[in-house]
């Protein structure tokens, strides 16, 4: 009986090793090499077809205030190699080994109720000479993505917040267009993950255990969602600034000709645009004298653009299709709050 149940154990163990599934694995090699990989799969980020499930060294991450992009849902993942360490930069911009991953789906509702319907999933490779962005695609049995260097147009229908009915031209860009809103010093970097725009309390906590993060980091302030009202609204207009239009409004950034600098930390109000004439006149000014014109969001440059689709006047630029009508409203709300000198006369929304 002895020798029955030892076989009968062992058989048990050699079957259980025989069909078990192997551990996923990222590919580190595909991420510092030099191809460009058809699917999104073969980096072997998630576990699952669908790209739900992260694999264990692919942590989500979420931001307090996320750019705008069309109402689109955004899932938002992060990798760093083995023994990786990311370092912190001006502002508590996250400085990223190489080897480093970092993953954003966007997607909609689905009108069946199915959860999220995901279109592309972009992604951030840090290789030994630089960032490279790489769009893909998902293909029509939603299994897998396929790289699409070109970019391409979608037609999406979903429901905008306020529960309107919307029929747009989704617009995956292509492996060059994400230099519009990444670059920075002329180089390829990501825009979203700061330290201040990260901090809510549990994550940055998660990556310092991972051992991503040094637990004795400087301390940055914490860059509000703009949409929690628990937040003054200079604080929550300012936050909407950093991350919709700094990306470029910034010293070394591409609109730095401009002379708007719209980051969170920015505290000269000519350089955040109070009183501020355009360096270039032009119909993106709408005939308006000042990038904001205190106490009046009617007069302002500021407004008069974000409220815009047309390409030649709409801000941004680039990754919307549509107004931001929460945004608009929240600019809006912004300036006509300020007094003759740009100051707030109320600093909550108590």
């Amino acid at each position: 009986m002895r020798l029955f149940a030892l076989l009968t154990a062992c058989g048990v163990l050699v079957s259980a090793a025989l069909t078990a599934q192997p551990v996923p694995k990222v590919n580190d090699a595909l991420i510092v090499g030099d191809t460009l990989p058809r699917k999104l799969s073969d980096f072997g980020f998630f576990t699952d077809s669908a790209a739900k499930q992260p694999a264990s060294m692919v942590q989500p991450y979420k931001l307090n205030s996320p750019l705008f992009t069309d109402y689109a849902r955004k899932f938002r993942y992060a990798y760093i190699p083995a023994g990786g360490r990311v370092e912190t930069g001006d502002n508590g911009r996250l400085l990223f080994p190489v080897g480093s991953a970092l993953i954003k789906s966007f997607g909609y509702d689905d009108p069946d109720g199915d959860g999220v319907r995901l279109l592309e999933t972009r992604v951030l490779l840090h290789r030994a000479d630089g960032w490279i962005a790489l769009p893909y695609v998902w293909d029509a049995d939603a299994k897998d993505a396929t790289l699409k260097v070109a970019g391409r147009r979608m037609p999406v229908s979903f429901t905008d917040p306020s529960g309107a009915k919307r029929d747009i031209s989704y617009a995956v860009p292509n492996k060059n267009q994400c230099k519009g809103c990444h670059e920075l010093g002329g180089k390829l970097v990501p825009i979203g993950p700061k330290l201040r725009n990260m901090d809510d309390g549990v994550q940055i906590g998660i990556w310092q255990d991972r051992g991503w993060l040094d637990k004795d980091m400087a301390v940055f302030a914490m860059m509000p969602g703009y949409s929690d009202k628990k937040f003054s609204l200079n604080d929550r207009a300012r936050a909407y600034l950093d991350i919709n239009c700094a990306h470029c409004h910034t010293h070394n950034g591409p609109a730095s000709n401009s002379g708007l600098f719209l980051g969170f930390e920015e505290t000269g109000k000519v350089a955040l645009g109070i009183g501020k004439r355009p360096v270039a006149a032009g119909r993106g000014s709408g005939g308006r004298e000042f990038a904001i014109a205190p106490g009046d969001a009617d007069a302002s440059i500021f407004t008069y653009r974000m409220d815009s689709t047309d390409p030649g006047i709409a801000m941004p630029e680039l990754g919307r299709s549509i107004i931001h009508d929460e945004g608009v409203a929240l600019i809006r709300e912004w300036i006509s709050a300020m007094d003759a000198n740009g100051t707030i006369d109320t600093e909550s929304d108590d």
